[in-house]
């Protein structure tokens, strides 16, 4: 399996994390080779390098039944690419799992011969894995020949977040979190008109952006008067996140491209309702009018009117909460995710 290191920010990370200690290990031989890090560009380079290193020693010594890439689009799918070759070269099927979101970026941008290249590689793999029915239709437009299942992320409910005591303490807190990269892919140039507008009506509302960007750019655009009810920790891991996620009343994510987010599976995990956008798999993962509210992309004045009928009407902020946290019961266990992961895997290998 080739995977990210485990201390990459990202959602590829945050979906492989558990794999390492499932059952998955004990059906199967899994060795994980990682391809990528955070870092420099020469750093990410020499990451690289070095699985492909590895991945060709393997091939000699022990080569694999099945080869399984998570990959992405835009640099991710080069950077694979090589190993998929490799894999096939040697008559190893590949599982490609796709997690990227900017096809435009990566296909429709591209000349007629990387276009090809791209189709040729997603329909030589023996299976794709996709995480949303929306990007099963996407892949068919420019692979048609691919042979295409959908594997959804999955989140980790907690049940204790419905209790009476978290709900008082969410009510009077007010806390509107964000939890991803803040750079304007992901919505964050909005954040200034949102918190502005949710202001004005919820002055006593506080925002959490947990995260890594252009921070600072963020802040000066947010009016002096309010920049006290905003918090911008960094990114946040472990205890600190925990805490973000049972202390917040709303999650926010108003990004403009998204392959099935686990950022918005992890809140609804944590029994929050949501407002986000109307892009990529987003659809598929929550229930409009049911757990969330869904905005066009880059509707402020929407996202902004969202988030105030939550913190301004308890009965529905809790509704739509205990919605958010069955869905996952319901739809996005982590158990379901690893038993088609193993069909997929059967599939191929018997």
């Amino acid at each position: 399996m080739i995977v990210p290191e485990r201390e990459v920010k990202g959602g590829i990370a945050s979906v492989v994390s558990r794999y390492y200690e499932s059952s998955l290990n004990d059906e199967y031989m899994v060795t994980y080779l990682t391809s990528y890090r955070d870092g420099t560009k020469v750093q990410k380079l020499g990451k690289a390098l070095s699985c492909y290193r590895a991945f060709q020693k393997l091939l000699r010594t022990d080569p694999p039944d099945l080869v399984h890439v998570h990959s992405s689009f835009g640099p991710s799918f080069y950077r694979k690419l090589p190993l998929i070759r490799m894999a096939k070269k040697k008559g190893i099927p590949v599982v490609n799992h796709i997690h990227g979101s900017d096809l435009e970026g990566l296909y429709y941008g591209r000349g007629e011969a990387r276009r090809n290249l791209i189709r040729e590689t997603y329909e030589g793999c023996d299976r794709l894995i996709v995480l949303s029915d929306h990007w099963k239709e996407e892949l068919l437009k420019i692979a048609p020949k691919a042979d295409i299942r959908v594997i959804s992320n999955y989140g980790e409910t907690h049940p204790e977040m419905l209790s009476e005591e978290v709900q008082e303490k969410r009510r009077d807190r007010k806390q509107v979190l964000y939890l991803g990269m803040i750079v304007p892919e992901k919505g964050a140039d909005l954040f200034p008109q949102v918190i502005t507008k949710v202001k004005e009506k919820a002055p006593e509302a506080h925002f959490l952006l947990g995260g890594i960007g252009d921070i600072s750019l963020l802040l000066q655009n947010i009016p002096e008067a309010f920049r006290d009810s905003v918090s911008c920790p960094g990114w946040i891991t472990g205890e600190e996140k925990e805490k973000a996620l049972r202390e917040s009343a709303v999650f926010f994510f108003p990004s403009q491209m998204e392959a099935f987010p686990m950022a918005v599976l992890e809140a609804m995990g944590y029994g929050l309702p949501v407002v986000t956008t109307r892009t990529g798999g987003i659809p598929d993962l929550v229930e409009e009018n049911g757990n969330a509210v869904l905005t066009d992309v880059r509707d402020a004045e929407a996202m902004a009117e969202g988030i105030l009928a939550f913190l301004t009407n308890e009965e529905r902020r809790r509704a739509f909460g205990e919605r958010s946290l069955l869905r996952v019961q319901e739809t996005f266990s982590f158990e379901e995710h690893l038993e088609k992961l193993k069909g997929v895997y059967r599939e191929i290998l018997g």
